[in-house]
């Protein structure tokens, strides 16, 4: 087994990627990745070492995912936005032997104590200037290497995620895990992706809703995947239009960007090829869905999934998904909702959900103690969200019980937040939120308690936490106060903030 065997079987004139204006066939990516794997084992990559990716939504990408997949390495999908300290701690955690590091990731890279990480190799692609780099394109004149056949529990991915057990940690995903949510996918009522289809990827290959739910699908199901570095909404509507895009996965923030745009910049045959549009990562305003709905002429199926579970738990049905709900469990998943003892709740009320199947992760990084949060002693995922589900099998989120934020679909932990800006010599205390956003779905907030003798702006604060973090991690308000609510045990009460206690 290797999840790098899914481009194995498809024709060879069959478009597989188009990236900058470029089709590369899947016959044409199959050499490729066939030349990369034997310039990685050259390079000293053996099984089980990891290999950092910082890269765009692009044929590097994907090129060099493959490769590392199909060699018996572990990859290592990187925000390639993401400031030097934060990905310093990242590459600290998961030491790789080799990274391979993109334009938009080169001047943050640049800065990183490479002694520290365990780095051995730096690829980069022709232009990137980085020193002691060796050229990507030149290992696509190695010899070819075979595929290394993996056994079903070996390591093929690590993702950063906040998850559901405390701040930010490498999420491991097997060939398994991820080969079974794939099938898993392609079981659920109307949901499935087939060889004709050309699939918009406009989500981000480092997160694992883009990595696994749209470009491993489509590469399973021998389409073609169009591949976006960068969402923009009017250029969006062309791309969908021009290249025929069949199907699109997206964010909420990618719907209503769509929504929103003036008659003249989208109509409904701009849309007129696509046939299925779900939306994930976070929760779909159900007025969003029905004014893309009546605008554009399809329907959006919501789901529901995290990193630990590969990512798809939940789907809705196509063509007449139930507005406001998240589907149903996706064939070979189980989901149970319980209660805060672990015990099954009764038909329509709230209650965790807690997800069992072969699709769900083994566990963190070594991180045997986050581990044993997550999963119970008998394989079921801990996810922190409630739901109820109703008298047909219909999931729908009603909140979460970690203080989990997420930003457009991507997670963030406030308590890591919080840590930087605590850092801040003018910061006395800080506590960090999540609030409604009619676009991102939620934005963060950071409630800051100045010290005497420092006066503070907004501005200053949200810079500061911008060398640290991801800029979707950072505050988009600081709101300055004298003090902040505790509990008898002197933990701050978030909660509280939420609600307006403050």
């Amino acid at each position: 087994m290797n999840l790098a065997s899914l481009i194995a079987s498809h024709p060879d004139a069959a478009p597989a990627i188009l990236s900058a204006n470029e089709v590369t066939t899947y016959g044409a990516l199959r050499a490729q990745v066939a030349a990369l794997r034997g310039g990685l084992a050259a390079l000293g990559v053996e099984p089980d070492d990891r290999v950092g990716l910082m890269l765009a939504s692009n044929w590097y990408f994907v090129a060099a995912y493959l490769a590392v997949l199909g060699s018996g390495a572990i990859a290592v999908p990187l925000n390639p936005q993401s400031p030097t300290a934060e990905l310093s701690a990242e590459l600290a955690s998961v030491r790789p032997k080799v990274v391979v590091v993109g334009p938009t990731a080169a001047d943050a890279f640049a800065k990183v104590d490479r002694s520290c990480v365990g780095i051995a190799t730096v690829l980069v692609p022709n232009g990137v200037d980085l020193a002691d780099a060796l050229s990507f394109e030149d290992l696509l004149v190695s010899e070819p290497a075979p595929i290394v056949d993996r056994p079903p529990y070996a390591p093929a991915v690590l993702l950063f995620t906040s998850g559901t057990a405390g701040a930010p940690k490498a999420a491991v995903l097997t060939h398994g895990n991820l080969l079974s949510n794939i099938a898993q996918a392609q079981a659920s009522s109307g949901n499935d992706v087939v060889g004709s289809d050309v699939v918009l990827g406009a989500l981000p290959l480092f997160h694992v809703y883009g990595l696994n739910g749209v470009l491993g699908r489509a590469l399973a199901a021998g389409a073609l995947t169009v591949l976006v570095q960068r969402f923009d909404p009017a250029s969006s509507v062309a791309t969908v239009r021009d290249r025929g895009v069949t199907l699109i996965v997206g964010v909420p923030l990618m719907f209503d960007a769509w929504v929103r745009l003036d008659d003249g910049e989208a109509t409904r045959a701009d849309f007129a090829t696509v046939r299925a549009a779900a939306s994930g990562a976070a929760r779909l305003d159900p007025n969003v869905a029905a004014a893309f709905q009546k605008r554009f002429g399809v329907a959006i199926g919501e789901g529901y999934g995290l990193t630990e579970a590969a990512p798809i738990v939940t789907a809705a049905a196509q063509p007449n998904p139930v507005p406001g709900t998240v589907g149903r469990p996706i064939p070979g998943v189980e989901v149970r909702i319980v209660d805060e003892n672990g015990d099954d709740t009764v038909a329509g009320d709230a209650g965790e959900i807690w997800v069992r199947g072969p699709n769900v992760f083994p566990g963190y990084w070594n991180d045997a103690e986050a581990t044993a949060r997550a999963l119970t002693p008998e394989g079921w995922l801990r996810t922190g969200d409630i739901a109820v589900i109703d008298d047909d099998g219909e999931l729908t989120i009603v909140d979460r019980v970690k203080d989990l934020i997420i930003v457009s679909g991507f997670n963030v932990y406030p308590g890591e937040v919080e840590e930087v800006l605590a850092g801040h010599p003018g910061v006395a205390e800080v506590a960090v939120v999540g609030v409604p956003h009619p676009h991102t779905g939620e934005s963060v907030k950071a409630f800051v308690v100045a010290k005497p003798d420092r006066a503070l702006e907004e501005d200053e604060v949200i810079a500061y936490c911008g060398t640290y973090l991801a800029r979707y991690k950072c505050p988009s308000k600081v709101l300055f106060v004298r003090d902040l609510p505790h509990g008898v045990a002197g933990k701050i009460l978030r909660r509280e903030l939420k609600i307006g206690g403050i």
